[in-house]
């Protein structure tokens, strides 16, 4: 039996951020230990035999079971109040394992329309399996009422949505679901269980990647996906098994550790976007600026609702001039750093439509409100002030 950290039930999310995991080794390390191999050694053949069976728990092969690995899927699952967790390769592979774990031909998906671009392609891409996809208004409940069909297994939002922050109701979306028949999987990315837990608002499934705020400073690239122990360990693990898209030790490492600062990191973080959006707004050069901190978002009284009042560290705004123009304030930066990642503790600075979201069509980035005027800045942990002047410098040849 795999043992458990002896933390109060009642120790809050600050504390289980730092201190969840596997208890000390026989050395009682204070630092997680970092256990880089690919197998494990059993005292017997039975005890062997009993383990690859999953009669007996322990670590087999990291493949899909490692000791530094189980420290990050527990501490994470911790932070988001789900019974489990599995780790994998990157975020995009928590999602291929969402939907090669769970669904089969026949069956149909809704999924918001503004969620990351390489998300929608996946999704297209597995209609040649035989899996359909409705895309539909990140906040329209009622389209998502109406795309449910009997066969529908799966609901995937993304909240806020990448880049314009879009918020949807979770609450809603799970009764919608729930009600169907289907399941609710949210990407959590931009909030971390810093500031939003979906399961505590109804949905099933949660979906990471751990590149982002989660690792916290630009280093590896990691996903996870947190939901029920049963669901994960019968319809996840397995596949994860036959299929391998791992996380690897040490990435997992590096994303636990990193775990142990999200909660400060996300409010220094969301505290400069907010700064940074109420500037922005006031800016000529400036059309409109998509942040959920801000009262002019559409969603914001719901986003304050489900994001423990904050709007995150993630500002979206048009600039005058279309194209022309974001490559003008994006090529004048000197301190923001030119990246489509997000979630560094460096500011960094994007053209989605050329980026992120290049591989979709022009009527797919319209549909999603992404236009060739859009820029995305996720706010680091540099002095606001010095990110305003970066930004200014661009700017002030559009005005």
């Amino acid at each position: 039996m795999i043992p458990k950290t002896d933390l109060p039930a009642d120790a809050r999310l600050e504390t289980r951020a730092v201190r969840e995991g596997l208890p000390p080794g026989p050395y009682g390390e204070n630092s997680e230990a970092l256990y880089l191999t690919s197998s494990f050694v059993h005292p017997d053949a039975e005890t062997m035999a009993r383990r690859f069976s999953n009669e007996e728990e322990a670590f087999v092969y990291s493949r899909f079971s490692n000791p530094t690995v189980t420290m990050m899927e527990r501490r994470l699952a911790a932070l988001e109040g789900s019974g489990g967790c599995i780790g994998t390769a990157s975020g995009m592979a928590a999602i291929l394992l969402l939907i090669t774990g769970l669904l089969k031909s026949g069956d149909h998906v809704v999924c918001s329309r503004s969620v990351f671009g390489s998300t929608i392609k996946l999704f297209q891409d597995f209609a040649k399996f035989g899996v359909e996809t409705s895309f539909v208004s990140q906040t329209a409940v009622d389209e998502w009422r109406a795309a449910l069909r009997p066969n529908t297994r799966l609901l995937f939002a993304e909240t806020p949505t990448n880049p314009l922050t879009e918020v949807c109701d979770i609450a809603a979306l799970a009764e919608i679901a729930h009600r169907g028949g289907a399941l609710l999987a949210v990407d959590n990315c931009f909030c971390s269980p810093a500031l939003q837990q979906p399961i505590g608002l109804g949905a099933d499934l949660v979906v990471h990647s751990g590149t982002k705020y989660l690792d916290g400073q630009g280093r590896v690239i990691a996903g996870a996906v947190c939901g029920p122990a049963d669901l994960i360990d019968t319809r996840l693990v397995p596949t994860m098994r036959s299929a391998g898209m791992s996380l690897s030790p040490f990435n997992a490492w590096v994303v636990l550790k990193g775990l142990e600062t999200l909660t400060i990191r996300m409010q220094a973080q969301s505290q400069r976007a907010l700064e940074l959006a109420q500037w922005l707004e006031a800016q000529p050069a400036v059309e409109r600026v998509y942040y959920p901190g801000l009262e002019s978002h559409p969603q914001h009284r719901l986003a304050m609702a489900q994001q423990s009042g904050s709007g995150g560290a993630v500002v979206a705004f048009n600039v005058r001039g279309a194209r022309a123009g974001a490559f003008a304030v994006v090529d004048q930066v000197r301190i923001c750093s030119r990246t489509a990642n997000l979630g560094d503790t460096k500011t960094t600075i994007t053209h989605p439509s050329s980026t992120s979201h290049g591989r979709l069509s022009e009527d797919q980035r319209m549909a999603a409100g992404i236009t060739q005027g859009t820029i995305r800045v996720a706010l680091g942990l540099e002095h606001v002030e010095d990110i305003k002047a970066d930004l200014l410098r661009g700017l002030s040849t559009l005005a």
